[in-house]
């Protein structure tokens, strides 16, 4: 079952997406080119494995974008499923959006088409090592994970391993769901089992590291980034 459709990107707001951009650009990502859907400043950056969207304007963020097309055709099944937006723009001369939350209330947004050329070159990661997953708070893991599923997501046995967290997968995004007071906010989580030396090219760039990691993981080996628009990137001392 594919309720939601091809992931696309995770959809950031920026306050200045010029700055984001050249953040990103510093950590190895490298832009796309991008259609002029929006009407408001818009810009794509990617390792080769994760398309972070950089939307210059105040929104719930991050969220996780997926392509579906025939969308507004889609809504019905989406409502017979349960799943209900809380916004559509589905007019006969809109780009159709439509948004919903899972029950922790993370923001998912549908879309009708691509609003990015393709990735054309090869994957390569960024200094921040290789693209392990997208890892959301939720307090009440079953309704979260029950949510997912029913989307076509697949649920993995819990890992306790580099932190506590269940697994969820799919062919273009996996998530890990994590509890609160692990970490308040989700993150982008990359992985290398070498991430140490990572860290020392990081530190010489002056990034601001957060003070508090989750709990049982190093300083030494792991750390937490913040961006200028204050998404988390979680770098981990482990396996992809």
């Amino acid at each position: 079952m594919d309720m939601f459709g091809r992931f696309l990107e995770i959809s950031v707001g920026t306050a200045d997406i010029a700055t984001s951009v050249q953040f990103y650009e510093q950590l190895g990502f490298r832009q796309l080119h991008c259609a002029s859907i929006w009407p408001r400043l818009y810009g794509v950056l990617t390792d080769g494995r994760v398309c972070i969207g950089l939307h210059q304007r105040e929104q719930s963020s991050p969220a996780l974008s997926f392509v579906r097309p025939g969308l507004a055709q889609h809504l019905p099944a989406l409502h017979a499923a349960g799943f209900e937006p809380h916004y559509t723009r589905l007019g006969d001369d809109d780009f159709h959006e439509l948004q919903l939350r899972d029950p922790s209330g993370q923001q998912i947004v549908l879309l009708e088409a691509r609003t990015f050329s393709p990735d054309n070159e090869a994957a390569r990661e960024s200094h921040c090592g290789y693209f392990t997953g997208y890892s959301l708070p939720a307090l009440d893991q079953e309704s979260v994970q029950a949510f997912w599923e029913h989307a076509g997501f697949v649920a993995l046995p819990a890992q306790s391993e580099p932190y506590t967290h269940l697994p969820l997968t799919s062919d273009r995004l996996n998530l890990m769901l994590h509890g609160p007071r692990l970490l308040e906010a989700p993150a982008l989580v990359f992985s290398d089992p070498q991430m140490a030396a990572r860290l020392e090219v990081l530190r010489a760039m002056e990034l601001r590291f957060a003070p508090d990691l989750p709990r049982g993981l190093s300083a030494e080996c792991n750390a937490l980034v913040e961006t200028p628009e204050g998404t988390l990137l979680l770098l981990l001392n482990a396996e992809p």
